[in-house]
């Protein structure tokens, strides 16, 4: 499915049989000009998608800004020109999706932040804990903050998770997967040092430390290198870290730090739009 199908969807979805307000208020001839601004300091993200959608509608659009800018609260994102009741038939889902890709970017460019202060080298990334038909938009906006996407689907890479490891041990799991294929990276979540070094040993190319405090993850860290298997793989850590626990792990010998929050408790950032040169804002 093209983006733009994906965006066609959300259009669908809010006016099925389109917008009958604005076609029994506004003659369908009628012009105008409009802008979406910000209403608080953000990551913007939805700049192309916002484009895409006037544009395919016959709107002529104005990008002011580009998706990842850093932006000030009052800020010009888009200006539009175009057929008044298309503007307002589009206007919610494109302010809703900005809103939602934007509090993903921002909160994902506060956190990769915080984690590059710590550790240069560390890489925050997103999780498959996104909205249900909005994985899409949800994983590119990570990417926009300065995000790792991680996985997009299962058929990505192979992770293999504690559900699974109540069924076959370390050892096998792994070398179930490596006789599968070569081609896919395969992961462990691990919960104690003990299954990190199994995973390692068995072969592991990432191991997911999962829901574990730093000092246990310290502790995984000394047994992989007294073993001599710690530059074999990479250390990803997960579950429940927030911004004020970052860097409490971004200081460790770790590669990545996998943030479920980050798509999954969304803060939408505020966004409007002005139909000009009235310049009162519409809220439908």
């Amino acid at each position: 499915m093209t983006e733009i199908e994906r965006l066609l969807q959300f259009i669908e979805e809010d006016s099925p049989y389109g917008d009958i307000t604005s076609e029994s208020l506004i003659p369908p001839e009628r012009e105008c000009s409009a802008r979406i601004l910000t209403r608080q300091a953000c990551t913007i993200a939805g700049v192309e998608e916002a484009s895409l959608l006037f544009t395919h509608y016959g709107c002529t659009v104005r990008r002011s800004v580009q998706d990842g800018d850093k932006l000030s609260s009052g800020a010009t994102v888009i200006e539009i020109s175009g057929k008044t009741i298309t503007i307002l038939l589009l206007e919610r889902p494109v302010l809703n999706l900005m809103g939602r890709m934007s509090g993903i970017a921002t909160a994902t460019a506060r956190a990769a932040g915080l984690a590059r202060e710590a550790n240069s080298r560390v890489r925050v990334a997103g999780t498959r804990k996104t909205a249900p038909g909005l994985r899409f938009f949800d994983k590119k906006a990570v990417r926009l903050g300065g995000g790792d996407p991680h996985r997009s689907s299962l058929s990505d890479q192979i992770l293999i998770k504690d559900n699974h490891l109540e069924i076959i041990p370390i050892e096998e799991a792994v070398a179930r997967a490596r006789a599968v294929t070569r081609y896919k990276t395969i992961e462990v979540e691990v919960e104690t040092p003990e299954e990190a070094l199994r995973g390692a040993q068995a072969g592991a190319d990432i191991l997911l430390l999962d829901n574990m405090k730093p000092i246990t993850v310290q502790k995984t860290l000394d047994l992989l290198e007294s073993r001599d298997v710690r530059r074999n793989v990479l250390i990803e850590v997960s579950g429940t870290i927030t911004e004020e626990t970052l860097e409490a792990y971004a200081v460790l010998d770790i590669d990545l730090i996998s943030m479920g929050s980050l798509t999954h408790s969304v803060v939408n950032t505020d966004v409007s739009l002005e139909i000009l040169p009235g310049m009162q804002t519409i809220r439908l």
